[in-house]
């Protein structure tokens, strides 16, 4: 596999980016004019998702960004992927706990304990 950094498929400006996000510098995250140009906006919109289930973000941040992913053409089927890949990594509970908010913001009434199944 090629490094990135020698085989010229990174500017300065990126290197730049991220040795002050490294340092925590002055320059604050989206403050970066191209710092999500690579992604589409379903891609970024999934990413953003993972990322509200990571930190235990509210149903109101979740459902903005379900919302903006379903807009950008993000499938149910992949908003749940997302939670699948994220759950080794922020663990199980974590997912467990934002499975709702994600289910309601696609619109789906839950009713979780209704034993007449």
């Amino acid at each position: 596999m090629t490094n990135p950094l020698n085989a010229g498929a990174w500017t300065v400006d990126y290197l730049d980016h991220l040795r002050r996000l490294s340092i925590d510098g002055d320059e604050r995250p989206g403050e970066h004019p191209d710092a999500t140009a690579d992604l589409d906006a379903k891609t970024r919109c999934l990413v953003r998702i993972g990322a509200l289930v990571a930190v235990s973000a509210s149903a109101a941040s979740m459902r903005k960004e379900v919302d903006d992913a379903v807009s950008a053409g993000a499938q149910p089927a992949e908003i749940a992927s997302v939670l699948d890949a994220i759950m080794p990594h922020v663990g199980r509970p974590r997912v467990v706990k934002a499975a709702p908010r994600v289910l309601l913001a696609l619109g789906v009434e839950l009713d979780l304990l209704d034993d007449d199944s």
